[in-house]
């Protein structure tokens, strides 16, 4: 069997009930205020009903407007989808998948991330769109602190954040702005975790470790048709 009859799409479980749970937060935000204005004696109840009615749409919204396919797979390779934008990675560029992992004392604990080790930068950078570059900018922050934590040397952020903003260069390329603060960022999470991207447990469809096995299996079965 060959990786083209194996096409894939992943719906993840996070985008499950997104719906459901949008209609029982507005239904639940109307109805504390209805209780404010119209019982005034009720007011603790009202705020409960209001508090946990927003709390539940806002959640709600997040699941609905996440896209219903995080990831697919193919022949070529996987492809990241995002809310910001989409980015593909060729098996043929995956050096290494598992999960991040960090040593707190003598303790070693998991990060709720699939972390992907690139063999070249550059077609990352050369594909990703300036928008969803910025925006796993932004969500990569508590990667970035865990990274430095791991030297307890909160000098060591400060000095990579001053670094980030200049250009970067890579393989002969050169990168500005929003794609060389990526790069840098790309670079240094690979240095202190080992990684260079990091995709969400919540964007998967199964245990992450199952997951994992699953790319591992498309990574091998591409490089022997490769051969």
């Amino acid at each position: 069997m060959t990786i083209e009859s194996e096409i894939m799409s992943v719906r993840p479980l996070s985008k499950r009930n997104g719906l459901t749970l949008t209609w029982l937060g507005g239904l639940s935000l109307l109805l504390g205020l209805g209780l404010f204005l119209t019982w005034p004696a009720l007011f603790a109840v009202g705020l409960m009903f209001f508090s946990l009615g927003a709390i539940s749409l806002i959640l709600g919204l997040a699941k609905v407007y996440e896209p219903e396919t995080t990831l697919a797979l193919d022949d070529k390779g996987l492809t990241y989808f995002h809310r910001r934008g989409k980015v593909s990675i060729g098996w043929d560029n995956i050096q290494r998948v598992d999960i991040p992992r960090v040593t707190n004392g003598l303790d070693t604990i998991e990060l709720s991330y699939l972390g992907i080790k690139l063999k070249h930068l550059n077609p990352i950078l050369d594909n990703i769109s300036l928008r969803l570059a910025t925006g796993l900018l932004t969500e990569q922050r508590p990667l970035l602190v865990t990274a430095a934590s791991q030297d307890e040397d909160l000098a060591t952020l400060e000095t990579y954040l001053g670094a980030e903003f200049g250009p970067l260069v890579i393989e002969g390329d050169r990168y500005r702005g929003v794609l060389a603060m990526f790069g840098h960022r790309c670079v240094m999470l690979d240095t202190r975790l080992g990684y260079h991207l990091y995709i969400p447990h919540d964007s998967l469809d199964r245990e992450a470790k199952d997951f994992i096995k699953l790319l591992r299996q498309r990574i091998a079965q591409a490089s022997r048709l490769a051969d």
